[in-house]
């Protein structure tokens, strides 16, 4: 019995780890998979408004897309890269 909660434990936080991404070059593909609580409407709205905006400046940007608030900023905010 402890194996078992020893394997789910270790795949669930397998699924929960968020990898360092560049958002200023991930694909919306990759934005959804990397970042904790980004799906993929949030994470096509990241690539929209990189094209439309141009590179982002400061992780902090990343705020100003909409479903990117400040739970989610924290969440990733460890893990965002800009290069």
């Amino acid at each position: 019995m402890k194996y078992i909660i020893f394997v789910v434990a270790l795949f669930y936080s397998a699924l929960s780890f968020a990898g360092p991404v560049n958002i200023n070059a991930a694909s919306a593909a990759t934005l959804a998979e990397e970042l904790d609580g980004v799906g993929p409407v949030t994470a096509q709205r990241i690539v929209a408004y990189r094209k439309d905006h141009g590179a982002f400046k400061s992780a902090e940007e990343l705020k100003k897309v909409k479903g990117v608030g400040e739970k989610t900023f924290a969440k990733n905010k460890a893990n965002i890269l800009l290069k």
